[in-house]
């Protein structure tokens, strides 16, 4: 019997109209217009879906980030490991996430699902791993019986427990988690969920998911900033720049020097008139 969790991703539904709406947004900061004005030109027709996309993508290239949290997402995972819920709850700005307890679901099926490292399988231990999860399975399920409540059955679960998620985030928030989760050195699972969620909305919204990469893509930083080590051993290395070459770069071609930022530096920023 075959009990390991696959995991499923899927988006549920989006904000309605999301160009229009970053494109409305964005138009409110910098158009004389109101944003009455603009949404009826939408509506009408009198602005062209390659203006809105254009728009939107020069506005992104500046970090004007603010209006991106107008537009929201709403997503159904399943079967993703105990360990990776501790990493994904630590997203809290942007980001509303109901998940499954294991204080009101009893789990009685006769061997708990669980999710299994692909390194327990090379290390020629996972027979070692289904065990230990088989005889997991049998106490908690004596536990049960024995009349404990689920809630205090629930501590001999592993973290390989597999969990739900039913997720709302909008799309300032879900750059930053692709920003940090899609680079190879988060967690593999994690990050195998978050290219889900990223090849999900590509399906629906191609043009503002091309924004959705790691924080070294050309359309986020642009460059690794981790160390060199982590850079060299990433494939992704071959094709984007670690920071230490950009400032090789500055030193020998920039006007001046790169210098450490002192207190004098600090009192010129603060004392600095706009001209």
């Amino acid at each position: 019997m075959n009990n390991q969790a696959s995991m499923q991703v899927k988006l549920i539904d989006f904000a309605a109209a999301p160009l229009e709406k970053l494109y409305a947004a964005f138009r409110t900061c910098y158009s004389s217009e109101t944003p009455i004005e603009t949404w009826e030109k939408i509506k009408a027709g009198k602005i062209s879906r390659e203006t809105i996309r254009e728009f939107i993508g020069e506005r992104l290239k500046t970090g004007h980030s603010s209006p991106l949290e107008q537009v929201v997402f709403w997503f159904a995972i399943a079967n993703v490991s105990r360990s990776l819920s501790h990493q994904f709850v630590r997203h809290r700005v942007g980001i509303s996430f109901e998940q499954q307890s294991q204080r009101y679901v009893k789990f009685k099926q006769d061997r708990l699902a669980f999710v299994m490292p692909e390194s327990w399988k090379r290390a020629g231990l996972d027979e070692d791993f289904a065990g230990l999860l088989d005889r997991t399975s049998e106490l908690y399920a004596r536990a049960l019986k024995a009349g404990i409540p689920a809630e205090d059955a629930r501590f001999v679960l592993p973290n390989a427990a597999p969990t739900n998620f039913h997720v709302m985030v909008n799309f300032a928030e879900m750059l930053h988690i692709c920003d940090v989760r899609l680079c190879v050195r988060a967690q593999w699972e994690i990050r195998r969920m978050v290219a889900m969620m990223r090849a999900e909305m590509k399906r629906a919204i191609p043009e503002i998911a091309v924004f959705l990469q790691p924080k070294c893509g050309e359309n986020r930083m642009g460059y690794c900033d981790e160390s060199l080590d982590d850079w060299g051993k990433c494939p992704l290395g071959r094709v984007r720049p670690h920071k230490s070459q950009l400032f090789q770069l500055y030193e020998q071609y920039g006007s001046r020097k790169a210098e450490v930022l002192g207190e004098a530096e600090f009192r010129a920023v603060e004392e600095k008139e706009l001209l």
